[in-house]
Formats: C-alpha cells, sequence, structure tokens
C-alpha cells in the first residue's frame, strides 16, 4: 500500500524513516532501496540514518549499509523495465538514441508542408547560420517529448492513434500540430512502442505479477516533492503488493488540513487552492507539494510532528507557515533572519564572508559543515568564493580559513582541458583576436605544453602589442570576412615582423621584403618567438579542421587530435585526460555518421559540460556552497542565499512557445520557475 509521511523539518522525516528500516526486510541480503531527488539529499540522508541504525546510543556508532539510493526516475525506470522486458540504456526511446533519430528525421521532412514551422526555423537548408540551429532544436524537441511522456502520457496515445488532443479533453491548437506528426514520424523511425504506450500495460502486469520487479517489499521516497503522472502510475501500481513510503517535506500541517477536502481540478488555471493560503511564503513556495496533495487523493497520510525553537524573529515566521496565518507585522528583528543589499557580486561575497565569520564568533559551537550556501549562479560566483574563502598561504583575512566546498560546477570549471576544449570551439567560426590566444597560451594545459612561464607570458603581449597583431590568423583566417587579401595586423605579419626581429641585424631594422623587423627582439628570444610560432601553426591546424558541415566522428577526432597538438597535463592530472577524451567519445555515442555545423558541436559539448552534482561534494565536513535545487530541503543551522539578483532569481516568467503543457499546463506539471 502506499503511505504518506509528512513533517515540517526533513530530519523528523529521516528519523521515522530509520526507525522503519531497523525492522530488517525478509530477506537479510536483500538491500534497502530509498529513492531520493539529489545526490546531495542522498549524502546527508545517509549520514542522518547511521545516527540511528546500528547505534548503540543515539548518533554514536551506527553505521547505514546495503542501502541504494536510486533518483526516482531511475527507481520507475527499472521497475518498467523489469514488467516490459526492455532494458532502459537499450530503449529505441533512450534520450540519446532517439536524438540522432529525430536529428535525421528533420532533416529529411524539411521539404514537407506540415513542416514549415521547423523549416522556417532552421532556414529551409539555404541558410548557414539558421542550419546551425539544427542540433539544438532537435535537443530542445527530444526534451520536449521527455516531458509529454512523463507528465502528459495520454496526449501520446492519442497522437499514436491519429488524434491531435493535448490529452486533456482539448484539440492541439493548429500551430503545434506539427509536433505530433513529428513524433508519429520518429514512432515510425524506431519501430517501436513509445514508454507513454507501454504505461497501462506495464502497470498492470505489475499489479498482476508483483514478481517480475526485484525490489524488496519495502520501498521509499525520500524529500521528492513532485511526482510525474508516470512516476505516480508505476508507485501505484507497486503498492499494490509492497509498501510504498512516500516521505514529504511539507511546510504546513494547517494547509494540508486545510486542502485535505479540495477536489482536483485538471487544469491550473482552475486550481483555487493558492486562494486559501494563508502565508504569503506558502502561497509562493508551496506549489509543488500543495498540487501534489491534490493529485494523491484519498491515501494513508502519518503526520510526525516535531519541537520547534520559540523567542526568535525566524522561529516566529516558521511559526507562522505551519499555521497557514499572515506573519507577526511586530516581529523584532534579532538577527536570526538577516537581509543584505549590496552592490554586484564581488561585495555581496565580501558581505557572506564577514556575516559567517561574525555567526562563528559569536557561536563557537558552529562549524563550517553546519553552513550551506545557496546561489542560482555558482558558475558567477565560484571565483569570488575561491578568492573570498581561500586555502590559507601565510597572513590573512580570517574568512581564509575556512573551509569551502564549490558543488554543482560545470566539468569546464573542474578540467582545465575540457575548458581548453570550449576555448577552441569559440575561436574557430570566430575574428581570432590576438588577446583571445593569448588568453589560450595562458591556460594551464597550453602553458604546460610550449613552456611558457608568468614572464614568458608578459613578454608575448608585449610583442602582439608592438607588432600591431589585432585580429585574425592570416588572409586564409580572413577571407571569411571578404579579406583575404589584407593580412596586416594579424598574426602572421606579426609572426614575420618577431621572426624578423629575431634574425635581423640590430643596426639594420629596415624593412626586408613586406615586413619591418620587430625592434626590442634580439638572439636570446629564439626560443621563445619559435614556440609562439609554434602555437600558432598548431593553432591554424586546429581552426581548420574545426569548420565545416562534417560527420561527428570527423569532429570528435579532431577535438583529440587539439589536445595532443596543444595540450599537456602532469602525471598527478592525467585523469583530466581521461575524462576529456571519454566525454568526447560518449558525446558521439549512438551519433557517429551525423553531419554537424560548428554551432551544433558548441551546442553538444555545452550540454555534456554542465553540471553535474556527485555525491562526493556534499556534506565533507566543509562549508558547501550549491545551486537552489539539491538541498533545498536538507536542515542546517545556518543557510545564506547568495546572488538572488534580479534578472536571475526568480527565473524568467516566459512560456516556451512550443511547449504544448505551458499552453494550459495541468496539476503537477513541471514549472520550472517555482522551484
Amino acid at each position: 500500500m502506499l503511505r504518506v509521511h509528512r513533517a515540517a523539518r526533513s530530519d523528523v522525516l529521516a528519523d521515522a524513516l530509520a526507525h522503519i528500516l531497523l525492522q530488517p526486510l525478509a530477506d537479510p541480503f536483500a538491500a534497502e532501496v530509498v529513492a531520493v531527488p539529489a545526490k546531495g539529499v542522498e549524502r546527508w540522508l545517509t549520514q542522518r540514518l547511521a545516527r540511528t541504525l546500528g547505534a548503540t546510543t543515539a548518533g554514536a556508532d551506527g553505521i547505514a549499509a546495503n542501502i541504494a539510493f536510486p533518483s526516482p526516475t531511475r527507481l520507475v525506470d527499472e521497475a518498467i523495465a523489469a514488467a516490459s522486458g526492455i532494458d532502459p540504456d537499450d530503449d529505441p526511446w533512450a534520450p540519446q538514441r532517439m536524438l540522432w533519430q529525430l536529428l535525421s528525421l528533420i532533416d529529411r521532412c524539411l521539404d514537407e508542408p506540415w513542416c514549415t514551422v521547423l523549416s522556417v526555423h532552421l532556414g529551409g537548408g539555404t541558410d548557414e547560420h539558421r542550419a546551425g540551429r539544427r542540433y539544438a532544436t532537435a535537443e530542445h524537441l527530444r526534451e520536449l517529448f521527455r516531458s509529454y511522456e512523463a507528465h502528459r502520457p495520454a496526449m501520446l496515445v492519442d497522437w499514436a492513434a491519429g488524434d491531435d488532443t493535448d490529452g486533456a479533453g482539448q484539440a492541439l491548437e493548429p500551430d503545434l500540430r506539427w509536433q505530433a506528426e513529428l513524433w508519429r514520424r520518429l514512432r515510425q523511425e524506431l519501430a517501436a512502442d513509445s514508454p507513454a504506450e507501454r504505461l497501462e500495460h506495464t502497470c498492470g502486469r505489475l499489479r498482476d505479477e508483483p514478481q517480475l520487479s526485484e525490489l524488496p517489499q519495502r520501498v521509499s521516497l525520500f524529500g521528492a516533492t513532485r511526482l510525474t503522472t508516470a512516476q505516480r502510475a508505476v508507485l501505484g501500481a507497486l503498492a499494490g503488493h509492497r509498501d510504498v513510503h512516500l516521505w514529504l517535506p511539507h511546510p504546513s500541517p494547517a494547509l494540508w488540513k486545510t486542502l485535505a477536502a479540495e477536489r482536483r481540478p485538471p487544469r491550473r488555471r482552475h486550481d483555487w487552492t493558492a486562494l486559501e493560503v494563508g502565508h504569503p511564503l506558502t502561497a509562493s513556495l508551496s506549489r509543488d507539494v500543495r498540487e501534489l496533495q491534490l493529485l494523491l487523493g484519498d491515501v494513508e497520510t502519518v503526520h510526525h510532528p516535531a519541537e520547534y525553537d520559540t523567542g526568535t524573529l525566524l522561529a516566529e515566521v516558521q511559526a507562522a507557515i505551519r499555521d497557514d496565518r499572515p506573519p507577526t507585522k511586530a516581529a523584532t528583528p534579532d538577527g536570526t533572519v538577516q537581509v543584505h543589499a549590496c552592490h554586484g557580486p564581488p561585495r555581496q561575497v565580501e558581505v557572506l564572508r564577514e556575516a559567517l565569520l561574525h555567526l562563528f564568533q559569536q557561536d563557537r559551537t558552529l562549524e563550517p559543515r553546519d553552513v550551506l550556501v545557496m546561489c542560482p549562479d555558482v558558475e558567477t560566483y565560484a571565483p569570488l568564493v575561491r578568492a573570498a574563502f581561500g586555502q590559507p598561504h601565510g597572513p590573512g583575512h580570517p574568512g581564509h580559513f575556512l573551509r569551502v566546498r564549490l558543488a554543482d560546477r560545470s566539468l569546464r570549471q573542474t578540467n582545465p582541458l575540457l575548458d581548453t576544449l570550449s576555448g577552441l570551439l569559440q575561436l574557430a567560426g570566430g575574428r581570432v583576436t590576438a588577446s583571445s590566444v593569448l588568453d589560450l597560451a595562458a591556460s594551464a594545459p597550453v602553458r604546460r605544453r610550449f613552456g611558457f612561464r608568468n614572464e614568458d607570458l608578459e613578454r608575448l603581449r608585449h610583442w602582439a602589442v608592438q607588432a600591431n597583431v589585432r585580429w585574425g590568423l592570416g588572409g586564409e583566417q580572413r577571407a571569411a570576412y571578404g579579406l583575404r587579401r589584407v593580412p596586416q595586423n594579424t598574426w602572421q605579419t606579426g609572426l614575420d615582423r618577431i621572426l624578423l626581429g629575431v634574425a635581423a641585424d640590430e643596426t639594420d631594422l629596415g624593412w626586408l621584403g613586406l615586413a619591418l623587423p620587430l625592434d626590442d627582439v634580439d638572439s636570446s628570444d629564439i626560443d621563445l618567438a619559435g614556440r609562439l610560432a609554434e602555437l600558432v601553426d598548431r593553432l591554424e591546424q586546429v581552426l581548420r579542421r574545426l569548420a565545416g558541415p562534417q560527420p561527428l566522428r570527423a569532429w570528435v577526432q579532431a577535438l583529440t587530435d587539439a589536445l595532443d597538438l596543444l595540450t599537456d597535463v602532469s602525471d598527478a592530472d592525467a585523469w583530466q585526460l581521461v575524462q576529456a577524451r571519454r566525454e568526447l567519445a560518449e558525446s558521439a555515442e549512438h551519433g557517429l555518421a551525423a553531419t554537424l555545423r560548428l554551432a551544433d558541436v558548441r551546442v553538444l559539448l555545452a550540454g555534456r559540460l554542465a553540471g553535474r552534482p556527485t555525491r562526493a561534494n556534499f556534506r565533507t565536513g566543509e562549508l558547501t556552497v550549491c545551486t537552489m535545487v539539491p538541498m533545498r530541503s536538507v536542515p542546517h543551522r545556518v543557510i545564506a542565499l547568495l546572488g538572488l539578483d534580479d534578472g536571475v532569481f526568480p527565473r524568467g516568467g516566459g512560456v516556451d512557445g512550443d511547449d504544448v503543457l505551458q499552453r494550459d499546463p495541468c496539476l503537477g506539471e513541471r514549472d520550472p520557475r517555482s522551484e
């Protein structure tokens, strides 16, 4: 059966889960299954459970072992795979497999009348600039189809039957009907029923033949505040013969009671429950759990009460949310809730550091692991945080002694080789300015490959200025701008001047052919000038290969060769090269023969290098800085919100015009802005 456990605090839920896990499964070797929404929640929950499981005294010597922590998506996918006999990784509808089929299909359909919208967007195959949108468009459509599959599978079932509906009782709007035809063509290409079509049959088999799934008799989902239609259907089927526990952090017992008797409207625009919420924070921030309660309907619910602090402004705000009543206007500021208005990101980080140091000085029991800093744009603030909270090197600011761990960072920020590859893709097809080439030379892998020291880099910048290098590698590279016969101020002419300056006699610095030897260069600079010439020559070779439409395998080979030509790493950093090659190889999996342009490859690699939360970055004993989502339900003694700037948070409220769901959303469907 399905049982919902709710509490206003996640630590209370975790302790209640631990007491359930104390009762062993019938099979002593079977692993407990606790699905969690993020790696940070997994790390915290493991540590919290270890305070009870196997402990002789509370919180002393416990251990949390033989517990599997899949994501809710993985849990449901594995249950579906067991009932359908189709492995998620081998499914023709798997994201990576579907993407390349969709890209090929789009190319072949652009001339057909029903595909006019896509044809205009992609330039009909004649506009080279618009044609560079192909991969990004295919990726966007893939994500839309996956969203439809998860949130509104009934719509895809209708599409498969030839009915262009929105899956909620309305006909599909005319400007969106091309998606239904494209999806049907894709289904025909893949020659397999979609997961949405298989869902009902799969759930029926899970109910009738529970032994098909290897899941234990007790399954838990912890901290998930939103479940898709497909996930609710599969969990309901599993609950027919298993105990399925949903551990839901819910801010207000009073609000839950108020909504308990509400009927569920299908459309979000018909949902008036937001008007019944008493506290403004609950009204604006609790949409997910409010809608989930309506979707779950009449299920067994267990409320886990807890003891709460009193006497502070923060405690008063929390009490008002729990009681679902308007906030008290006469609350007295006491420092438990602080708002700092700062000018720009650097100042925000400085004020954050001073505020945290003040808290550490006030409370000697406070440790770095008790502090969580959440930021909507970690990439922008990462270097500022590193500078403000860096490791101590002799006397300095006390904040330098605070241990900080940055989570959710992109692979570009953690692997310099991948950052170099991204930089090369930006150089390709661009003007190749003098500053961009010098910045490339200053990157750690390139510096090591060509042996550039700090003083060498300063010398190179001086030469570039003296030789009047502005942009372009040479006349050939400038041809795209109609300037093939204008080599002036390129690296080609600049290098000619530098190399002639090395070779020419200092007493005769007149014109030699078409170049004037550069002064301030002597025979001692031969080695450095040669290394610069070698860098520019190799860069030209690399950029020549990063151009034009070509198969993905050729792009991967060109980028792999670029690593060999331009970069080097120490033995201790050899993992960076292994990771870079692996990312390149995996990015081309299932699509080696697909023809891509430079813009396509940029989008492809940007997606591969996006932030990936890992378990190792959370709850390490250090002060953690992460994005807004992974740890939002994990309690800490101090929580700081950094970078809540206008235009960054909350996200813009624009609606994706291609998204059928956003035209008229139903309850429970994802709204990224509300997350």
